[in-house]
């Protein structure tokens, strides 16, 4: 069969591209959808502050008779490229039918895009920011996703290793059951940072995120302790505004602990959240005209039994001093209290053996790996 491929131009083309997960993932009860609205919000420049400064285009297959059966964006990102010292253009939001023709098409597509912007190595997939959905999910494909990550058939990493792409990072989950008591080993190193380092544990208002800067010193944070991470680059203040605008209305931020010392400097966050996986579903990822419904029942009324760790962060400064050991008492004592049973981590990077570590003591499973690929381009 015969395929061609189309840069996204049109309203229609836009509606081709936001809605074909649909059709890949018909009856498969693992996918979590995204919602509709925000990935055309994603590909506006004027409610993405991102495209201030990256670029991106995003592509349609067709087959002969105008279905569609595939999709890619392409994304450059100057300020990673520049921290990193690589000419990278990404690729992410890649969806396409069992053919290796469409894949082909899709990959070269964005190569050429690159190309002709001076880029000369392709990976993915990646996000415009570390803190968008990345890697591609090649192991687990039985397991439940979420709204934080990527899910995609087993196909797709068989797909881009036939056209030589090769590893560049690998992302891991933890998942672990809530306990029902603080493990001993915990509460006793809580008791000493407590006395060494005189923190407290600040339960944040949406007064403080908006009003009082917490919003700000938070992301700050997220900032430096994230800098040393795979293709990391700072976020703008922009871009902070509009993450701060996208999730802080989903949390409960009795969720949220916000560590400080006796000075109030901010030494540790954790924002984590209830799970949404199965409201997304239901509401297919549109809002309107039920959608809300299910996600106002499921952040309101009756919660699933899951949390999502969406970031666990401490300042450089204090890594190594069992910080963590306030973070994870508070989120204990607060899961218990609201009736979760089990926590999922958001991936992390396989290589980051002290993160990693953190998460033995509650007698984690590791589950979910997923991978950015990369390759020179092959553009002839």
């Amino acid at each position: 069969m015969s395929y061609y491929i189309k840069e996204v131009k049109t309203g229609k083309e836009m509606n081709d591209f936001v809605k074909l997960p649909s059709k890949i993932y018909k009856g498969n009860e693992c996918y979590v959808p995204d919602l509709e609205a925000d990935i055309r919000d994603s590909l506006d420049r004027s409610k993405n502050p991102n495209l201030q400064t990256m670029k991106q285009q995003a592509f349609v297959a067709y087959d002969a008779q105008g279905q569609t059966v595939g999709r890619i964006l392409g994304i450059i990102n100057p300020q990673a490229n520049a921290i990193w010292n690589t000419r990278y253009v990404r690729f992410g939001m890649i969806e396409f039918i069992d053919d290796s023709e469409v894949s082909r098409l899709l990959i070269a597509a964005v190569e050429r895009w690159g190309a002709r912007q001076g880029m000369t190595r392709i990976q993915g997939p990646m996000g415009f920011t570390d803190f968008d959905k990345e890697g591609m999910l090649v192991e687990d494909f039985d397991e439940v996703g979420s709204m934080v990550t990527i899910y995609n058939p087993p196909y797709y990493p068989q797909h881009l290793e036939r056209m030589g792409f090769e590893k560049e990072a690998d992302w891991i989950q933890a998942r672990f059951d809530i306990p029902k008591e603080v493990p001993r080993r915990i509460s006793r190193s809580l008791s000493v940072v407590r006395q060494l380092y005189d923190l407290h544990v600040r339960q944040v208002t949406r007064h403080d995120i908006y009003k009082n800067g917490y919003g700000e010193r938070i992301f700050d944070l997220l900032n430096r302790a994230y800098s040393p991470l795979f293709g990391f680059a700072a976020l703008s203040p922009a871009c902070i505004q509009m993450f701060l605008r996208q999730y802080i209305p989903l949390i409960d931020l009795r969720m949220v602990p916000v560590v400080e010392n006796a000075d109030g400097r901010i030494v540790a966050v954790a924002i984590t959240l209830g799970s949404l996986s199965q409201a997304l579903r239901k509401s297919g990822g549109r809002l309107l005209p039920f959608g809300w419904m299910h996600l106002l029942g499921a952040l309101k009324f009756k919660h699933e039994d899951k949390v999502e760790m969406l970031l666990v962060a401490v300042d450089p400064e204090f890594h190594g001093m069992g910080i963590n050991a306030v973070i994870f008492d508070y989120l204990i004592r607060t899961y218990n209290e609201l009736g979760y049973k089990w926590a999922e981590t958001a991936p992390m990077l396989e290589t980051n053996a002290k993160v990693l570590t953190q998460w033995r003591q509650l007698n984690a499973h590791f589950y979910k790996r997923r991978r950015c690929y990369g390759r020179e381009l092959n553009v002839k």
